[in-house]
């Protein structure tokens, strides 16, 4: 029998009715839709599976993979949806496991692909094709150069760092909001240094230019300068039949700006996202993006919501609709679901956060005696710092967990070394990775990298400039041998990736001298090799490590201890995107949620009940908010046990919290002194309190 025969007569039928409208919009009887297509989807409504089916529909009607443009905001979602868009196909057109399914080309990061079409288009926009890309710590290093350099180091009042001043530079960027209202609105201990901060700025930018570098900003700001030219604004469109973008809410204005560019009827276009998660406006994006954007296309937005949860029982539904519907402006929608479930969403009311620690703890054990691994138990707060308390409990009960967040895999000393090799190797204006390079020779120190870098700054042939450099007789001899490599390097002599194999083999001495561990990090220089062969070339390594690095060095060296089990300790913003069984959710009061650093402006308390919403919908069948009335202020002078009274979240008003069980713990201990309390006082407190002032 034909593959054909095996394909089933509605290859849709596991999609519900919303579903089933999105994925099919622009293929109805009546014509093709022309409208953008909005999706709101809320939490645990299946988003990615039905925008897989959608790209798959629009593939299995004719349309060519390779003018599809997919938008995600990792690269792993990408990966994650080309694999599922291949097994909607399979069962679309009936190709079996054995025949090759189309691939998507044109799926990935914003940063990513603005990377790609940048290259693309180089000559026409006046950049050099060789251009590397700076990580945010060679931005901060870039800048703090350029600060220095300004004499705005050695300034008598405290100017801002360099960690600082790059935020608000990305914040002005990103937001397209004048540099005056960014220091007024987020940065207000800076707005003095205004002036000079615009003075910086400019330099960088000069920097940035002189070395042929561009970082995560300059990505997306060249993109959107490239759409507002009409003729290569309407050529790159021209590119794509279809733009979909996922996670819509935590878009920014600059990205925002780039889909209306690409299609400005809006035909083409599908955006998926819910306002209701919108969350990381410290990063730029702006929640007014997927509020606004019925109104942003000529030709009109169709709507199409979807409710039905898969997640979650309908007790933690509602009280998370509950939290929801007290927003001041959204995209109305109630999450329902048909799943089992008799367990009401709980508030813990605790002491302090000692009590708050215990209940955890204690809940936890009950819960894995009940059956339920410890790996579908999750801890979520506000602040990193909020779990202090907890953790050093876990530890004492010898109850394993593992924090999100630590040192990322971009940051270890030794991976920036190897990678400033590669950059340096394809981009020999690349000032920072040069100066990192060099320096890792015995014998060579700032001074003399410097007179380096500037040598071949001035010189038309750079890598020729460095290759003739003279050395010191002390570092001569590896001097030579690093020469050689870096011609080996910069003529791509060998097909990727023997380039990294053979820094990799100039860089292992320098690793063995540099670092007393350099055992253990032998092995993430070993696992980065082997990121290197999935890898077409030099350059879309690079670039694409950059943009979409891995999170820590223990990522890509698989988990340590395979049998064993742990509980997921997490803040609320690395938990987006993820799902537990039971779910807790510490310090639940004002001055946490919300953080009493966010509550300045009503548009910042929004914010802070949307974190709430999206803690709260992590959890399918569990749902705990803890209440301590009592936490302590952590500083790094203090001195005794400075402490804070709080009340309930706001977000959680008595009309509220009536949908929740209360507990109070612990219990209060029934009273069994009898008429030990009766009678005549033993000591008259009062009398000796007033005899003392007589």
């Amino acid at each position: 029998m034909p593959a054909e025969a095996s394909v089933r007569t509605d290859p849709f039928e596991s999609l519900n009715t919303e579903q089933r409208q999105a994925a099919e919009h622009g293929a109805g009887s009546n014509g093709e839709d022309e409208r953008a297509l909005l999706i709101i989807a809320g939490a645990g409504s299946g988003k990615t599976n039905t925008l897989a089916f959608r790209v798959a529909r629009l593939i299995a009607d004719g349309v060519d993979p390779q003018r599809i443009l997919l938008l995600t905001f990792s690269r792993r979602a990408a990966a994650e949806m080309e694999r599922r868009v291949g097994s909607v196909l399979a069962s679309v057109m009936g190709l079996s496991s054995g025949r090759g399914l189309p691939s998507l080309p044109w799926s990935g990061t914003f940063h990513s692909v603005a990377a790609r079409l940048l290259r693309d288009y180089a000559p026409r926009i006046g950049l050099d094709d060789s251009f590397t890309i700076h990580d945010r710590g060679d931005s901060e290093d870039l800048l703090s150069l350029a600060r220095h350099e300004l004499g705005l180091s050695t300034s008598k009042k405290r100017f801002p760092q360099k960690g600082t001043c790059l935020s608000i530079y990305s914040r002005v960027v990103n937001s397209q909001q004048a540099l005056t209202e960014v220091l007024t609105q987020v940065f207000p201990w800076c707005a003095q240094w205004e002036s000079e901060l615009k003075q910086l700025f400019g330099a960088y930018v000069e920097a940035k230019q002189a070395q042929n570098v561009l970082d995560y900003d300059d990505l997306l700001l060249f993109w959107s300068e490239m759409m507002t030219d009409p003729a290569l604004g309407a050529e790159i469109g021209a590119r794509f039949d279809h733009v979909l973008v996922d996670e819509y809410q935590d878009t920014n204005r600059l990205q925002a700006a780039i889909v209306r560019g690409l299609k400005p009827s809006g035909k083409g276009v599908t955006a998926v996202g819910d306002d209701a998660q919108s969350i990381y406006s410290f990063r730029g994006a702006t929640v007014r993006n997927i509020l606004d954007f019925p109104q942003q296309f000529s030709q009109g937005v169709r709507l199409v919501t979807l409710e039905r949860n898969y997640r979650s029982t309908q007790a933690i539904l509602d009280v998370s609709n509950a939290v929801i519907e007290l927003a001041a402006e959204r995209h109305a929608k109630k999450l329902w679901t048909d799943k089992a479930g008799s367990t009401r969403a709980q508030l813990i009311v605790v002491s302090d956060e000692a009590e708050q620690a215990r209940w955890v703890a204690n809940r936890i054990l009950e819960q894995r005696e009940a059956g339920l691994r410890l790996k579908s138990q999750a801890v979520l707060f506000r602040t990193s710092s909020h779990s202090a308390a907890l953790e050093l409990e876990l530890m004492r009960r010898q109850i394993p967990f593992v924090k999100f967040g630590g040192l990322k895999f971009l940051e270890a000393a030794h991976v920036k070394d190897l990678l400033a090799i590669l950059r340096f190797a394809q981009n020999p204006r690349g000032r920072m990775a040069g100066f990192r390079v060099v320096q890792l020779m015995a014998g060579i120190g700032p001074a003399l990298a410097t007179r380096l870098l500037d040598a071949m700054a001035q010189s038309s042939d750079p890598g020729a400039t460095l290759a003739s450099f003279q050395m010191p007789a002390g570092a001569a001899s590896e001097w030579q041998i690093f020469v050689q490599m870096y011609r080996t390097l910069q003529a791509a002599q060998t097909p990727w990736p023997a380039d990294m194999e053979l820094a990799k083999r100039w860089y292992l001495p320098q690793l063995e001298r540099l670092h007393e561990d350099h055992a253990q990090r032998r092995a993430d220089i070993d696992n980065l090799e082997r990121m290197a062969s999935s890898y077409p070339s030099r350059e879309r390594f690079l670039s694409e490590l950059t943009l979409d690095p891995p999170e820590a060095t223990s990522d890509l060296s698989g988990p340590a201890h395979r049998d064993e089990d742990y509980v997921i300790l997490s803040t609320i913003h690395s938990a987006k995107g993820q799902e537990w069984t039971s779910v807790h959710v510490l310090n639940v009061v004002d001055g946490c949620i919300p953080s009493d650093l966010s509550t300045g402006t009503q548009d910042e308390i929004e914010e802070e009940r949307r974190l709430l919403y999206v803690a709260m919908t992590r959890a399918k069948e569990h749902l705990h908010l803890l209440v301590p009335h009592r936490f302590y202020v952590t500083q790094q002078a203090a001195r005794g046990d400075r402490h804070l009274y709080a009340s309930r979240s706001r977000f959680i008003p008595d009309a509220l919290a009536a949908k929740f069980e209360t507990v109070l713990w612990p219990p209060a201990a029934p009273d069994t002194s009898g008429a030990a309390h009766s009678g005549p006082a033993s000591i008259q407190v009062r009398e000796r309190a007033r005899s003392a002032w007589r």
